[in-house]
Protein backbone atom coordinates (compact mmCIF):
# COMPACT_ATOMS: atom_id res chain seq x y z
CA UNK A 1 0.00 0.00 0.00
CA UNK A 2 2.93 2.65 0.51
CA UNK A 3 4.33 1.84 -3.02
CA UNK A 4 0.83 3.18 -4.39
CA UNK A 5 1.02 7.18 -4.58
CA UNK A 6 5.01 6.37 -6.18
CA UNK A 7 2.97 4.20 -8.53
CA UNK A 8 0.38 6.84 -9.19
CA UNK A 9 3.65 9.72 -9.30
CA UNK A 10 5.32 7.88 -12.45
CA UNK A 11 2.03 6.94 -14.00
CA UNK A 12 1.36 10.81 -14.05
CA UNK A 13 5.01 11.67 -14.76
CA UNK A 14 4.66 9.15 -17.97
CA UNK A 15 1.48 10.61 -19.44
CA UNK A 16 2.76 14.05 -19.07
CA UNK A 17 5.95 13.02 -21.24
CA UNK A 18 3.93 11.51 -23.76
CA UNK A 19 1.74 14.06 -24.14
CA UNK A 20 5.19 16.34 -24.72
CA UNK A 21 6.23 14.23 -26.88
CA UNK A 22 3.22 13.53 -28.99
CA UNK A 23 2.88 17.98 -28.48
CA UNK A 24 6.61 17.84 -29.96
CA UNK A 25 5.90 16.13 -32.98
CA UNK A 26 3.17 17.66 -34.23
CA UNK A 27 4.71 20.93 -33.59
CA UNK A 28 7.65 19.45 -35.52
CA UNK A 29 4.94 18.52 -38.38
CA UNK A 30 3.64 21.52 -39.06
CA UNK A 31 6.80 23.56 -38.59
CA UNK A 32 8.53 21.58 -41.53
CA UNK A 33 5.95 21.88 -43.91
CA UNK A 34 7.36 23.52 -47.23
CA UNK A 35 5.58 25.54 -49.79
CA UNK A 36 6.88 24.49 -53.29
CA UNK A 37 6.43 27.31 -55.76
CA UNK A 38 5.89 26.42 -58.94
CA UNK A 39 7.74 28.18 -61.43
CA UNK A 40 6.06 30.65 -64.14
CA UNK A 41 6.27 30.26 -67.79
CA UNK A 42 3.72 31.50 -68.98
CA UNK A 43 6.23 34.70 -70.77
CA UNK A 44 6.85 31.81 -73.06
CA UNK A 45 3.16 31.17 -73.95
CA UNK A 46 1.29 32.21 -76.92
CA UNK A 47 -1.62 34.50 -77.16
CA UNK A 48 -2.55 33.38 -80.75
CA UNK A 49 -5.62 30.64 -81.16
CA UNK A 50 -2.96 28.42 -83.02
CA UNK A 51 0.25 28.08 -83.69
CA UNK A 52 2.27 25.80 -86.41
CA UNK A 53 5.62 24.74 -85.94
CA UNK A 54 8.08 22.98 -88.00
CA UNK A 55 8.69 22.72 -91.81
CA UNK A 56 6.51 22.76 -94.80
CA UNK A 57 6.89 19.09 -94.89
CA UNK A 58 6.76 17.91 -91.52
CA UNK A 59 4.71 20.58 -89.54
CA UNK A 60 2.27 20.35 -86.10
CA UNK A 61 -0.64 22.46 -85.49
CA UNK A 62 -1.05 23.45 -81.89
CA UNK A 63 -4.01 25.34 -79.85
CA UNK A 64 -3.28 27.80 -77.85
CA UNK A 65 -4.30 25.52 -75.02
CA UNK A 66 -2.21 23.04 -75.88
CA UNK A 67 1.11 24.52 -76.94
CA UNK A 68 0.99 26.48 -73.43
CA UNK A 69 0.36 23.03 -71.71
CA UNK A 70 3.48 21.62 -73.57
CA UNK A 71 5.67 24.45 -71.95
CA UNK A 72 4.53 24.10 -68.61
CA UNK A 73 5.11 20.51 -69.02
CA UNK A 74 8.21 20.24 -70.65
CA UNK A 75 10.25 22.97 -69.55
CA UNK A 76 13.46 21.66 -70.68
CA UNK A 77 12.46 22.65 -73.90
CA UNK A 78 13.16 26.28 -73.62
CA UNK A 79 16.43 25.95 -71.72
CA UNK A 80 19.10 28.47 -71.61
CA UNK A 81 21.86 25.92 -72.10
CA UNK A 82 20.21 23.11 -74.86
CA UNK A 83 21.64 19.82 -74.61
CA UNK A 84 21.81 16.99 -77.49
CA UNK A 85 18.49 16.28 -78.84
CA UNK A 86 19.34 12.81 -78.31
CA UNK A 87 20.06 13.09 -74.95
CA UNK A 88 17.60 15.17 -73.57
CA UNK A 89 14.92 12.74 -74.98
CA UNK A 90 16.27 9.92 -73.36
CA UNK A 91 16.47 11.80 -69.76
CA UNK A 92 13.33 13.90 -70.20
CA UNK A 93 11.37 13.63 -72.99
CA UNK A 94 10.25 9.89 -72.94
CA UNK A 95 7.82 9.89 -71.51
CA UNK A 96 4.31 8.42 -71.93
CA UNK A 97 3.05 11.73 -73.61
CA UNK A 98 5.81 11.47 -76.53
CA UNK A 99 7.01 7.57 -75.61
CA UNK A 100 5.99 6.31 -79.39
CA UNK A 101 8.15 6.75 -82.82
CA UNK A 102 5.62 9.62 -83.81
CA UNK A 103 5.57 10.89 -80.12
CA UNK A 104 9.84 11.20 -80.47
CA UNK A 105 8.91 12.77 -83.87
CA UNK A 106 6.91 15.55 -82.32
CA UNK A 107 9.75 16.14 -79.21
CA UNK A 108 12.15 16.40 -82.21
CA UNK A 109 10.48 18.99 -84.14
CA UNK A 110 9.19 20.84 -80.91
CA UNK A 111 12.86 21.12 -79.95
CA UNK A 112 14.02 22.20 -83.00
CA UNK A 113 10.80 25.01 -83.17
CA UNK A 114 12.05 26.36 -79.38
CA UNK A 115 16.13 26.39 -80.33
CA UNK A 116 15.70 28.50 -83.37
CA UNK A 117 14.37 31.05 -81.55
CA UNK A 118 17.34 31.20 -79.70
CA UNK A 119 19.72 30.67 -83.11
CA UNK A 120 18.56 33.91 -84.07
CA UNK A 121 16.31 32.20 -86.75
CA UNK A 122 17.57 34.72 -90.34
CA UNK A 123 21.13 34.69 -89.53
CA UNK A 124 21.90 31.21 -89.92
CA UNK A 125 19.42 30.84 -93.05
CA UNK A 126 22.57 29.39 -95.20
CA UNK A 127 24.08 27.37 -92.25
CA UNK A 128 20.92 26.10 -91.74
CA UNK A 129 19.61 24.99 -95.02
CA UNK A 130 23.16 23.09 -95.68
CA UNK A 131 22.85 21.41 -92.53
CA UNK A 132 19.76 19.82 -93.40
CA UNK A 133 20.88 19.36 -97.10
CA UNK A 134 23.60 17.03 -95.60
CA UNK A 135 22.16 15.09 -93.14
CA UNK A 136 19.05 14.91 -95.43
CA UNK A 137 21.40 13.28 -98.33
CA UNK A 138 23.02 10.87 -96.06
CA UNK A 139 19.81 9.32 -94.51
CA UNK A 140 18.17 9.24 -98.38
CA UNK A 141 21.65 7.21 -99.04
CA UNK A 142 21.20 4.50 -96.32
CA UNK A 143 17.22 4.27 -96.62
CA UNK A 144 18.45 3.52 -99.99
CA UNK A 145 20.93 0.79 -99.04
CA UNK A 146 18.03 -0.93 -96.85
CA UNK A 147 15.43 -0.27 -99.09
CA UNK A 148 13.02 1.76 -97.54
CA UNK A 149 12.13 1.39 -93.61
CA UNK A 150 10.28 3.35 -90.89
CA UNK A 151 13.54 4.53 -89.54
CA UNK A 152 14.36 6.91 -92.02
CA UNK A 153 10.96 8.21 -92.21
CA UNK A 154 11.11 9.24 -88.35
CA UNK A 155 14.40 10.56 -89.34
CA UNK A 156 13.18 12.88 -91.67
CA UNK A 157 11.33 14.71 -88.94
CA UNK A 158 13.52 13.95 -86.44
CA UNK A 159 16.58 16.10 -88.39
CA UNK A 160 15.21 19.11 -87.57
CA UNK A 161 16.36 18.80 -84.10
CA UNK A 162 19.47 17.27 -84.79
CA UNK A 163 20.37 20.79 -87.65
CA UNK A 164 19.18 23.11 -85.12
CA UNK A 165 21.68 21.71 -81.91
CA UNK A 166 24.30 21.64 -84.50
CA UNK A 167 23.48 25.83 -85.38
CA UNK A 168 23.39 26.08 -81.90
CA UNK A 169 26.99 24.69 -81.39
CA UNK A 170 28.18 26.91 -84.33
CA UNK A 171 26.97 30.07 -82.91
CA UNK A 172 28.48 30.09 -79.65
CA UNK A 173 31.77 28.14 -81.00
CA UNK A 174 32.17 29.28 -84.66
CA UNK A 175 36.10 30.21 -83.63
CA UNK A 176 36.21 25.91 -82.99
CA UNK A 177 35.04 25.07 -86.47
CA UNK A 178 37.18 27.91 -88.01
CA UNK A 179 39.93 26.26 -89.18
CA UNK A 180 41.83 27.38 -92.12
CA UNK A 181 43.44 24.68 -93.26
CA UNK A 182 42.80 23.28 -96.75
CA UNK A 183 40.08 20.20 -96.40
CA UNK A 184 40.15 18.77 -99.41
CA UNK A 185 42.06 15.36 -98.99
CA UNK A 186 40.15 14.75 -95.72
CA UNK A 187 37.04 15.30 -98.02
CA UNK A 188 38.14 13.36 -100.65
CA UNK A 189 38.65 10.82 -97.82
CA UNK A 190 35.24 10.74 -96.92
CA UNK A 191 33.05 11.14 -99.88
CA UNK A 192 35.61 7.67 -101.68
CA UNK A 193 34.22 5.90 -98.64
CA UNK A 194 30.89 6.64 -99.13
CA UNK A 195 31.05 5.77 -103.14
CA UNK A 196 32.65 2.65 -101.65
CA UNK A 197 29.84 1.57 -99.39
CA UNK A 198 27.81 2.39 -102.65
CA UNK A 199 29.69 -0.27 -104.29
CA UNK A 200 29.93 -2.75 -101.75
CA UNK A 201 25.88 -2.50 -100.81
CA UNK A 202 25.15 -2.97 -104.22
CA UNK A 203 27.41 -6.39 -104.30
CA UNK A 204 25.57 -7.79 -101.89
CA UNK A 205 22.10 -6.30 -103.17
CA UNK A 206 19.93 -9.39 -104.07
CA UNK A 207 16.63 -7.55 -104.11
CA UNK A 208 17.48 -5.58 -106.93
CA UNK A 209 17.38 -7.23 -110.37
CA UNK A 210 21.22 -7.28 -111.90
CA UNK A 211 19.85 -5.37 -114.80
CA UNK A 212 18.75 -2.59 -112.60
CA UNK A 213 21.48 -1.99 -110.27
CA UNK A 214 23.72 -0.01 -112.79
CA UNK A 215 20.85 2.38 -112.71
CA UNK A 216 20.53 2.36 -108.67
CA UNK A 217 24.25 2.64 -108.52
CA UNK A 218 23.77 6.17 -110.79
CA UNK A 219 21.11 7.14 -108.06
CA UNK A 220 23.49 6.52 -105.07
CA UNK A 221 26.25 7.96 -106.54
CA UNK A 222 24.05 10.94 -107.18
CA UNK A 223 22.84 11.40 -103.79
CA UNK A 224 26.72 11.08 -102.60
CA UNK A 225 27.56 14.12 -105.26
CA UNK A 226 24.71 16.29 -103.61
CA UNK A 227 26.27 15.29 -100.47
CA UNK A 228 29.75 16.53 -102.00
CA UNK A 229 28.73 19.80 -103.01
CA UNK A 230 27.00 20.76 -99.76
CA UNK A 231 30.25 19.97 -97.72
CA UNK A 232 31.95 22.86 -98.60
CA UNK A 233 34.21 23.56 -94.78
CA UNK A 234 35.26 21.88 -91.87
CA UNK A 235 31.96 22.20 -89.87
CA UNK A 236 29.83 20.65 -92.42
CA UNK A 237 32.79 17.90 -92.76
CA UNK A 238 32.76 16.98 -89.07
CA UNK A 239 28.71 17.49 -88.65
CA UNK A 240 28.37 15.18 -91.26
CA UNK A 241 30.53 12.39 -90.53
CA UNK A 242 29.41 12.61 -87.11
CA UNK A 243 26.05 12.60 -87.92
CA UNK A 244 26.65 9.22 -90.02
CA UNK A 245 28.20 7.55 -87.50
CA UNK A 246 25.91 7.89 -84.54
CA UNK A 247 22.84 7.15 -86.35
CA UNK A 248 23.59 4.63 -89.62
CA UNK A 249 25.43 1.95 -88.01
CA UNK A 250 24.40 -1.32 -88.98
CA UNK A 251 25.02 -5.20 -89.35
Amino acid sequence: MNNLPCILVLLTLGCTNHARENNVTTNTDSTNKVSVKKTDYSKYHTIKDSIKIGNDGDSITYSKEEFNQLIDEHPELINDQPSDPDLLYYTVGDSQQFGSELGKDEYYILYAYFLRQKNAEEKYIELRNTMTGIYSNINSLFAYFKHGGTYFGHQNSRIQGYVEYAVYRFSKYPAGYGKTYDISKQKQLYINSLRQMVTDEISIDFETPKQEKPERTKELNKIVGNIDKLITNNFYLRNAQAFQYDHYQYE
